[in-house]
């Protein structure tokens, strides 16, 4: 896998209480979801590109927050939305 600047610089948090059983939004709107992702920067559950509303690619837009992981069992690839690189 490639590097970019931003994940050595992240506190690679857990997600945040309460939420690790969907993307946060979606569990609160009442939607559904495809995948989930988890932020590196802030432990925030979000649903990913493939699922209708997109949610961690909208936290990224509203908090600048660069690498997301994957939240899926079995699957530990990271993308920096910055750079546009699977790290």
């Amino acid at each position: 896998m490639t590097t970019c600047e931003h994940v050595g610089r992240l506190p690679q948090p857990e997600p945040a209480p309460g939420t690790p059983q969907g993307c946060q939004e979606c569990l609160a709107e009442g939607t559904r979801w495809v995948h989930l992702r988890l932020c590196l920067t802030c432990g925030h559950v979000g649903c990913c590109d493939s699922s209708p509303r997109r949610h961690a690619s909208g936290h990224f837009a509203g908090t600048g927050h660069p690498v997301i992981r994957s939240f899926q069992p079995g699957e530990t690839w990271r993308w920096c939305f910055v750079d546009e690189l699977i790290v």
